[in-house]
């Protein structure tokens, strides 16, 4: 179907975004057209703002205004764990609960041999120059639960634990609401293995 160069332009950029689909684009790139004129302004000042005033913490490679970034900088928070994650969206969801009070390192991706990202291709060497720098007694590793995480996890672990410190992983097995019949064979096999006594 033809569409004017302006809004196929929009849609295939719309496109571009990660689990965007073709229709959605179109849907997406007809909507905008249709908003206000300030609304669009203040939507591509907020698209450059995020892509020129974000950087990374040079502590912990966390997106931050500032650096080092505010979790960084929180005094009061604990100094003797970093839990470890893939990006930084997952610090996010880690600060949404409020439980955590350590501290974080943010890996910008997982070892990944398939596709050709060693160890040396994401924030692993900062870590390790961390971890010799400070008073840190516990690394939790929280990548994420495939075969990508589960490489990066033992990486860090044959990495860290030399050092005299504590390793540990984030628990998995099913999720809340869930039911056993669904669950995969890997899942149930973790929730057995990381069983709690009641």
């Amino acid at each position: 179907m033809y569409y004017p160069e302006p809004i196929a332009k929009l849609m295939e950029s719309f496109s571009k975004l990660p689990g965007i689909g073709q229709k959605t684009a179109t849907r997406l790139a007809f909507y905008t057209i249709g908003m206000e004129d300030q609304d669009i302004n203040e939507f591509a000042k907020n698209l450059l703002s995020a892509k020129r005033d974000l950087m990374f913490c040079s502590i912990c490679g966390n997106l931050t205004e500032q650096d080092p970034c505010a979790i960084c900088q929180d005094q009061s928070r604990d100094k003797t764990i970093i839990l470890v994650v893939e990006e930084s969206k997952d610090v996010l969801a880690l600060e949404k609960m409020r439980e955590y009070n350590g501290l974080y390192h943010v890996l910008h991706g997982a070892i990944s041999p398939l596709n050709g990202i060693s160890p040396d291709e994401i924030n692993i060497k900062s870590l390790i120059t961390r971890l010799m720098d400070s008073e840190v007694q516990e690394v939790i590793v929280a990548t994420n639960a495939n075969s990508d995480g589960e490489a990066t996890a033992m990486y860090l672990s044959r990495m860290i634990k030399p050092a005299g410190i504590k390793v540990t992983r984030l628990a998995r097995g099913l999720a809340v609401g869930s039911d056993i019949e669904y669950a995969d064979e890997i899942t149930l096999s973790k929730a057995v293995e990381n069983r709690q006594e009641l």
